[in-house]
């Protein structure tokens, strides 16, 4: 009987995974298979970023999207174990922070597969954050840590992590947003599509549950937002949308100028032709430093201090102070010249090359 060859499991369920993981799997080719977990089903969320990253078809749990997080993870490490079980990987790779994550690395530990920690070490030292919880309980149970960054590696060593098993790969990021980003001919015509002028307008994200779960949170930020000076495009996260309903804040939004989601190419466009960023992502704050753009981070606290400490992001809790701190830098003529000329912190466009050797040494 003909053995099957060994393959390199790779658990996705959000855009943010679609998008990162992306160059890896496309590097990984035909020893690559994806699972997807669709904590992200929303085909605004999730099926266009599939689509636009050219990944062929994932094998796809159910029972996951707008379920409570227990149920969630719950769900998820049960299907992801008996997929396991039915055809055991020679390793598991898992991104970043997600419920995906953190339930991808217990289904493969509870079967007794590796684990390969993609965008390992980062740290917010703030458990009121989800994604602190899941980032930790990863890091615990994973064989192998691919540190984005030099910070998030001595994260990894601090909390007792070997460091014969962390590799300081770089952010898949840098690759990702370097695929996938428009010429700038191209990205004029985009902005021109949602009447944006080049550099005279903010891009704005909101979605996650600290701002958008509490009203008073939300009305100020959009708000504040309405106070920059400059029209305000704001991709609507289906969760942003609802919450706004929700709390009575849809004359609040309309005072910016929502859209629909967009898939990561359209973002990108629109994103490296803005005067400012603002918005709560984890993923903006590793963009922003390759589109050389300013970003004002909207939230309590960061894992990705780097961007902070570059120059590209500022740190700012919903409040005047984000209509105080963008109007400074929107006035602030040289801020474009000075961004270009910093350096990226998250690496030099080449983490997916060293997550895949990585990767290969389990198939051997």
């Amino acid at each position: 009987m003909k053995t099957k060859p060994p393959y390199i499991a790779l658990v996705i369920g959000t855009r943010p995974e679609i998008v990162k993981l992306a160059p890896v799997v496309r590097m990984l080719g035909d020893s690559g298979r994806l699972l997807h977990t669709c904590q992200h089903e929303d085909e605004k969320l999730s099926g266009v970023f599939l689509a636009a990253s050219g990944l062929r078809q994932a094998q796809t749990l159910s029972g996951i999207c707008g379920a409570p997080r227990h149920t969630q993870v719950g769900k998820m490490i049960d299907q992801l174990g008996s997929a396991f079980a039915a055809d055991r990987p020679a390793a598991v790779i898992v991104q970043g922070d997600t419920n995906t994550a953190s339930a991808g690395a217990q289904a493969a530990n509870y079967a007794g597969v590796p684990v390969i920690h993609v965008e390992a070490g980062l740290r917010s030292f703030d458990r009121a954050m989800p994604e602190e919880i899941n980032r930790c309980v990863t890091g615990v149970l994973a064989d192998l840590h691919c540190a984005p960054t030099s910070q998030a590696a001595a994260n990894l060593r601090a909390e007792g992590v070997p460091q014969s098993k962390i590799v300081l790969t770089g952010n898949t990021i840098v690759e990702a947003t370097t695929e996938m980003l428009p010429a700038e001919p191209a990205a004029r015509r985009v902005a021109a599509g949602f009447g944006a002028e080049p550099g005279s307008y903010v891009l704005a994200t909101v979605h996650r549950p600290e701002n958008t779960d509490d009203p008073a949170r939300l009305e100020i930020i959009l708000a504040e937002l309405s106070k920059l000076g400059l029209p305000v495009l704001i991709p609507l996260h289906p969760r942003t949308r609802l919450a706004a309903e929700r709390h009575g804040l849809t004359s609040a939004l309309d005072r910016l100028h929502p859209i629909p989601p967009v898939d990561h190419r359209t973002f990108l466009s629109l994103a490296r032709l803005a005067r400012l960023l603002v918005s709560d992502s984890g993923g903006v704050q590793e963009e922003c430093t390759v589109l050389k753009r300013p970003l004002i981070v909207v939230r309590n606290s960061t894992e990705r201090p780097e961007a902070i400490a570059a120059g590209f992001a500022h740190l700012v809790r919903p409040g005047p102070q984000i209509g105080d701190v963008g109007r400074q830098l929107i006035a602030d003529e040289r801020l474009a010249e000075r961004l270009a000329g910093i350096p990226c912190p998250f690496g030099d466009g080449r983490a997916s090359e060293r997550i895949c050797d990585c990767a290969r040494q389990f198939l051997d």
